[in-house]
């Protein structure tokens, strides 16, 4: 039987930290929306994991709907700044406090895209809440406004992340050997 484990160097974000940050995010997400009209927007496929957890952790009635973006390049390797959406919204945004709820903001150039995209739609508001970030690789001017972790510019996986859509299921975040994406 094949362990994932054993292709993880070293956890970076643990189940219990994961937990408990989650379960801080959802309360201040409750409080700060609390008699609002809430709608939390999942970008798929990394955020999954995240966006189940936060929303069990989110207190005040909410909406749920998803989406899947991508920025590509001519190889997929790097970004264009050109923002593609797979699947969009189900919802009417109209008077919505809309929260995008992502796995991890990293360059930023596809939230820096999708949230003036969003704005468009009549919401009252657009936020983000990310469960990572890496602000060494940021080259959109962007931040989370819930922010879990910040994290060093590592191959992370783990909690949503993959790679070669391996990884998503283990239960932490973890930094990924470089032997196992260097084949």
């Amino acid at each position: 039987m094949y362990d994932m484990n054993r292709d993880i160097d070293h956890i970076l974000v643990s189940e219990q930290q994961l937990r408990d940050k989650v379960a801080e995010l959802g309360a201040a997400i409750s409080r700060d929306y609390a008699g609002r009209d809430l709608l939390l927007v999942s970008i798929l496929k990394g955020a999954v994991v995240f966006m189940a957890d936060l929303m069990r952790a989110v207190t005040i009635p909410c909406g749920i709907d998803f989406m899947v973006v991508s920025s590509y390049g001519g190889a997929n390797t790097t970004t264009t700044g050109l923002v593609k959406i797979i699947k969009d919204l189900d919802q009417d945004l109209t008077g919505k406090d809309v929260l995008i709820v992502e796995d991890i903001l990293d360059t930023g150039v596809t939230l820096s895209h999708l949230v003036p995209m969003l704005q468009m739609r009549n919401p009252n508001s657009v936020r983000i809440c990310a469960i990572l970030s890496k602000p060494s690789r940021r080259q959109a001017d962007i931040e989370p406004d819930y922010k879990g972790f910040d994290v060093p510019d590592e191959f992370v996986v783990g909690y949503g992340l993959d790679y070669d859509e391996k990884y998503r299921n283990l239960p932490y975040v973890g930094v990924l050997k470089p032997q196992v994406y260097n084949k």
